[in-house]
């Protein structure tokens, strides 16, 4: 399948007489928005291609149940003062935006050299990233809202899965409540599972449904991860990094995992 046979599904799929769809060809990708608000979703195609190729109709219908839910999020009326207790950080790469389609900064926070930290008003079934004009309405600064984000997280369940592969052990958090990548921000739980462990703590975060914690004991276990994280990245709905990082003194820093060779990033 190509960018614009699925461009075709989905605008079939997405149509009603209030949107108007807008095909980058150059760019493979497919914006959606209301026509009366002009404000809308640009959607990349071609990771949509290949969690297609992997899950087929399940990939189309997860990928449109996200785009209605992200569009009725943008229409939606919200309140920062009155949902704090439902403000959480989301991590993206640093290749995501910085600002809306409007051009309104999102209040963000450096986290690594290939993660940046936004923050979001959780609405039930999907979220809407907080921008300047939101934090401007309600008389926020940046700090109380990181502060309030970073507090929320510490509230969600770090329950996890485990597998254990060549002598090492991998931990899998998958809740489905789109923060599993934010629990990388619970500082706690993170040095409560470093000190648990056996080996080397590693962590990634390849797309926003899954945290992955690795307690290496050995070099199979950078090329298992290397591969695992690669894998999660692909067939995410929303991509963040293929890179892992290895977790030391309350720091994650970036690994690059060659063969059975291991080089920190400078």
């Amino acid at each position: 399948m190509d960018s614009k046979q699925m461009k075709d599904i989905l605008v079939k799929r997405l149509s009603n007489e209030d949107r108007s769809f807008t095909f980058d060809k150059k760019k493979d990708q497919l914006r959606i928005e209301s026509k009366q608000t002009k404000k809308g979703v640009t959607i990349t195609l071609p990771g949509i291609i290949a969690r297609w190729e992997n899950e087929k109709e399940k990939a189309i219908d997860e990928m449109v149940y996200y785009i209605e839910e992200g569009l009725k999020a943008i229409d939606k009326d919200c309140s920062i003062e009155a949902e704090s207790n439902k403000i959480y950080p989301v991590i993206r790469s640093t290749s995501f935006p910085i600002a809306s389609n409007e051009e309104i900064p999102f209040i963000t926070e450096d986290h690594t050299a290939e993660t940046r930290i936004y923050f979001a008003l959780d609405l039930g079934n999907t979220y809407r990233l907080i921008d300047e004009k939101i934090m401007q309405q309600e008389n926020w600064t940046p700090q109380i809202i990181k502060e309030m984000a970073l507090f929320n997280v510490r509230s969600l369940s770090t329950s996890m899965k485990k597998d254990s592969v060549a002598g090492n052990t991998f931990y899998f958090l998958n809740s489905n409540d789109g923060y599993d990548a934010s629990r990388v921000l619970n500082d706690n739980f993170l040095k409560n599972m470093n000190e648990s462990l056996e080996g080397t703590m590693a962590v990634a975060v390849p797309h926003q449904d899954v945290l992955i914690i690795a307690d290496v004991v050995n070099e199979t276990g950078y090329d298992i991860l290397a591969q695992m994280t690669m894998s999660f990245f692909a067939s995410g709905r929303v991509p963040i990094t293929a890179l892992s990082f290895l977790y030391e003194e309350g720091q994650l820093e970036p690994i690059f995992i060659l063969g059975k060779n291991k080089k920190r990033e400078k």
